[in-house]
């Protein structure tokens, strides 16, 4: 079965324009009907899926096309998306476990006492404040439930100091400056220092400067990197992340 465009766009929820953008970035490559017409079949439709996917993900068109790259795509994309399904439906069916509790106790006749309201109101109203699918990069999903409890994913979402999209924006910002940096090679430059810096002061305005946050972060990146399917989804590569370390070892060096 082969759809065009129109059908494409109309079935899967995107524009037209939408699907030009990803043929001029080389993600999607329809075919070609007799007439010159561009038409999609299953290979198309199943590669489609797998951007939409991904950007739903808060993966950005060029790391998506990076991990596209990849073989067994298909499979890797459905695994982050199962992920993020799971870690909502836990959410809500624990939300929905104490709801049934709740009323289960007043129709018994029993009146809920403070602690269970405190409980249920806490549990069933905390406002998620996210904007993507998940908390963390889409690489780290698959790594995540090693460190952190879905009950702590929903805390740390819900912070009220939390916003998503100003923190997505800053380590872009972030990751961009170590790339560039990283293909100077010089550690110790004032650039350099200035970057450790930043990079130190956002870390810890998502930690609170709590170590063993931290270092669940920092184990967590490990095992992505260690993954070589989540390896290839990360924003930056084990050479940016080795150039990091060797600033933060001149920051570090004694003075003379």
């Amino acid at each position: 079965m082969h759809l065009s465009p129109t059908e494409t766009a109309a079935r899967f929820g995107v524009s037209i324009k939408a699907l030009r953008l990803y043929e001029q970035r080389g993600l999607l490559t329809p075919l070609r009907s007799e007439a010159g017409w561009r038409t999609y079949g299953p290979d198309q439709i199943a590669r489609l899926h797998q951007i939409l996917t991904l950007k739903r993900l808060g993966l950005s068109l060029a790391s998506i096309g990076q991990l596209l790259e990849s073989a067994d795509t298909l499979d890797g994309v459905l695994a982050m998306q199962n992920q993020a399904l799971v870690q909502e439906s836990r959410r809500i069916a624990k939300a929905l476990a104490l709801i049934g509790a709740a009323r289960a106790k007043l129709k018994s006749g029993q009146s809920l006492s403070i602690d269970d309201l405190a409980t249920l109101s806490k549990e069933t109203s905390m406002t998620s404040k996210l904007t993507r699918p998940t908390l963390f990069h889409p690489a780290m999903v698959p790594h995540q439930h090693k460190y952190f409890r879905p009950e702590e994913l929903e805390a740390l979402a819900s912070a009220e100091d939390f916003d998503q999209e100003r923190d997505i924006a800053q380590w872009e910002a972030l990751i961009a400056d170590l790339k560039a940096l990283a293909k100077l090679g010089d550690p110790a430059s004032p650039a350099s220092f200035d970057l450790a810096r930043r990079w130190v002061a956002q870390t810890e305005s998502f930690t609170k400067g709590d170590p063993i946050l931290t270092t669940k972060l920092r184990n967590m990146a490990k095992d992505a990197f260690a993954d070589p399917t989540t390896a290839q989804q990360m924003p930056y590569s084990k050479e940016d992340l080795i150039f990091l370390g060797q600033i933060f070892a001149k920051l570090t060096e004694p003075a003379l």
